[in-house]
């Protein structure tokens, strides 16, 4: 909901610069999950001694899975995501607050009672939609008006840098005329097999390229690490669940789903008394028990003129959006069933729930079963982890602690700090193993929080230094590079020596492939850097084509410019390169801004 009150609140200028700045937070709030978290405020990161906590970033993650914009198998890549997430959003608004951008209540309130999502029928600002739509959406009112602040104030800057950035009118047909541009070419590629010979390497080519480039054959400090996980998931396999507790949990469920519901609403009033209208919806109960279709009766009886041609059909609702009595009434329904007389601001109704939104028990089973799996381990996970506490941080290696909590005792090979894969590439792990008590003392570390559901410690078993490997041990890898670089290098040889006989025309057979009508963005199945060249090459004079060469994978591909076709210098190409520069000078103008933020700040991830 929030994005979409985002994007009616501002400019498509705005939109596109914003979009790779606030991504996350315009995607999930910030208050809808903090019920469900522990009140730790571990930080994570600081940006210029600002805190990014824990509890901000797994907001965030939560978010994401519960809206259906992250897997929950990615949980666990999602949250380094986020933190950078949180940094550029951080750098900006101290940025924003250095600089003294101001977003007024009263500015602020004209905005929010604008929008329409928080507007009744007739067009007005609802006070209880604007609460109960907040509500559903995870918001309190002060939480909602202050991300809205935030993002509005961010967006006032980069309007602003996007609103410094101008082209003249002689520029903008001109590169209307360059970008439209098509261009008829020819090309070969050359690779390995039209060489005569294969270069040869000798031993002074590998010293003499392994010198040159001792920087790409650096070992980095390296450990052998010993590590145990414990984690609740592999406890609650373990557990044995009974079908009745999988159908309570269903019920509940069930209980609290979306429902698609009909209605038919009597108003009363001006027109007819409360009693008569009490009367009619009663005779249409008798005419429903007699069999008469709930739809039709809709049709005939509802005041309700928006929904009375559809029998009555108000869509699918969730909690929060209809007051408490309508409400109350919907959720004590079984699919199928019409409620009693329900009277709400709007009138007296008779609704009909015509679906409940949820999957089949069987389609759920093995999710509930997860679910009272991971509840009845609780109090078992919590008694391990602080055994686990206690036992590592007095022990002098972790298989009898292994065997103590349950868990696998693990080893990896040689891994460095910024090399690790899996578990061990965790934020934070490869931080605790080359920790000075860990490293030089011997230590086990300290319990790593991964997640909630997984703990992890380690010890180094085995550690190396940073080191450049002799040429001996990376011999393979240094002679497939002199290789590769000799071989390109014949082929730059042979392409110059085709296009110097091209242009005097003492060769003119060519295997050539034709290119028809290219543009800057689209040359078809022609490799990128072929096509960049046809566009960089100077227009051919008269009828003779215009020759050049350049590296592409695995080769060197010939180019041969025939025509050059000007293109669309039209107001509305004009206009459309004119928005394209303008969107992507807005973008490297923020994108400068944010690199140099970051190069200025004092950045530490805990």
């Amino acid at each position: 909901m929030l994005q979409r009150i985002r994007d009616r609140s501002t400019s498509w200028g705005a939109k596109i610069i914003i979009g790779a700045v606030i991504a996350t937070m315009a995607l999930f709030g910030v208050d809808s999950l903090v019920g469900l978290l522990s009140s730790d405020g571990d930080d994570v990161a600081t940006v210029n001694g600002q805190s990014i906590t824990r509890q901000q970033v797994e907001v965030q993650v939560q978010r994401a899975i519960r809206s259906g914009q992250v897997p929950p198998e990615q949980e666990r890549q999602l949250r380094g995501q986020v933190i950078d997430q949180l940094i550029r959003t951080s750098l900006l608004d101290q940025y924003v607050e250095e600089g003294g951008l101001h977003l007024s209540e009263s500015q602020l309130d004209k905005l929010i009672v604008s929008l329409p999502e928080f507007q009744d029928q007739d067009g007005n600002f609802s006070r209880e939609l604007f609460k109960n739509r907040l509500a559903s959406a995870g918001y309190t009112p002060l939480a909602f008006r202050a991300q809205l602040r935030n993002d509005m104030q961010r967006q006032q800057l980069q309007q602003g840098l996007s609103a410094s950035e101008f082209m003249l009118d002689d520029e903008q047909q001109r590169l209307a005329a360059l970008q439209n541009q098509t261009r008829r070419y020819r090309y070969q590629q050359l690779n390995a097999s039209d060489l005569e010979e294969t270069p040869q390497v000798s031993e002074a080519d590998l010293e003499a390229y392994y010198q040159n480039h001792r920087d790409d054959y650096q070992r980095p400090e390296q450990v052998k690490l010993a590590y145990l996980v414990l984690d609740r998931r592999e406890l609650a396999d373990q557990v044995e669940v009974d079908d009745a507790q999988l159908r309570s949990l269903y019920a509940e469920r069930a209980s609290n789903a979306e429902r698609r519901v009909s209605h038919i609403m009597l108003t009363f009033g001006d027109q007819r008394s409360r009693e008569e209208a009490v009367a009619r919806l009663d005779k249409v109960k008798e005419r429903l028990a007699a069999g008469e279709s709930f739809a039709s009766l809709a049709k005939e009886v509802s005041d309700d003129t928006s929904t009375s041609d559809s029998g009555g059909d108000l869509g699918v609702i969730s909690r929060g959006f209809f007051g408490e009595a309508f409400e109350n009434a919907v959720y004590s329904l079984d699919q199928g069933q019409v409620s009693d007389i329900v009277e709400t601001d709007n009138g007296l109704h008779l609704l009909k729930v015509t679906e409940i939104e949820i999957p089949s028990f069987d389609e759920l089973r093995s999710e509930l079963r997860d679910q009272a799996a991971m509840a009845d381990v609780d109090d078992l996970f919590n008694e391990r982890v602080q055994q686990l506490i206690d036992e590592s941080f007095a022990a002098d290696d972790l298989a009898s602690i292994a065997t103590d909590v349950g868990a696998e005792l693990q080893a990896s090979d040689w891994v460095s700090a910024d090399g690790a894969q899996g578990v061990l590439s965790e934020p934070g792990v490869m931080d605790a193993a080359f920790t000075t008590d860990v490293l030089e003392e011997g230590f086990n570390s300290e319990v790593i929080e991964l997640d909630d559901d997984r703990r992890l410690v380690l010890r180094v078993r085995d550690h190396r230094p940073a080191t450049t490997l002799a040429l001996d041990e990376v011999r393979e890898r240094v002679t497939a590079a002199v290789e590769k670089l000799k071989v390109q290098e014949a082929l730059t040889a042979l392409a110059e020596e085709r296009v110097a006989a091209l242009r005097d025309g003492s060769v003119e057979a060519v295997d050539w492939q034709q290119v028809e009508s290219a543009t800057r963005q689209n040359g078809g199945d022609v490799p990128a850097a072929v096509n960049t060249l046809a566009f960089r090459l100077p227009n051919p004079e008269g009828e003779a084509p215009v020759y050049g060469q350049t590296a592409v994978q695995n080769g060197v591909a010939l180019v041969a410019l025939d025509a050059v076709q000007e293109g669309d210098t039209s107001d509305a190409a004009e206009s459309r390169v004119a928005q394209l520069v303008e969107r992507l000078r807005a973008q490297a103008t923020v994108s400068g801004l944010l690199e140099q933020l970051r190069n200025d700040a004092e950045i530490e991830r805990l």
